[in-house]
């Protein structure tokens, strides 16, 4: 598993996203819907309807990079709670896109 350095904070979009989104319709997201900073030391997370694909956004001071993983015997568990920006430790992005069913 790829992983990520425990500083990082970690953002996540709540609603799904057309997966054909790439990183200028990924970080055009994350201003206009989270009101972020794209271009910041932190991760985006985003995931189709199944929860069984996530995209990770992140800036590294020179370039995006854009992460795929695609979870072929599980899903992604997305929190419930309505607030309007979720945060979560690198600990916890580690744990939710390894979940079973």
């Amino acid at each position: 598993m790829f992983r990520f350095d425990d500083n990082l904070k970690v953002y996540l979009h709540r609603d799904p996203v057309d997966f054909r989104y790439g990183m200028n319709s990924l970080s055009i997201l994350v201003e206009q819907s989270m009101r972020l900073n794209p271009m910041d030391a932190s991760l985006y997370i985003f995931g189709n309807r199944r929860r069984d694909r996530i995209k990770i956004l992140g800036w590294d001071g020179s370039g995006f990079w854009l992460l795929l993983k695609r979870l072929e015997t599980s899903h992604s568990i997305w929190p419930d709670n309505k607030a309007d920006i979720v945060t979560m430790t690198t600990n916890v992005l580690h744990a939710r896109v390894a979940r079973r069913r």
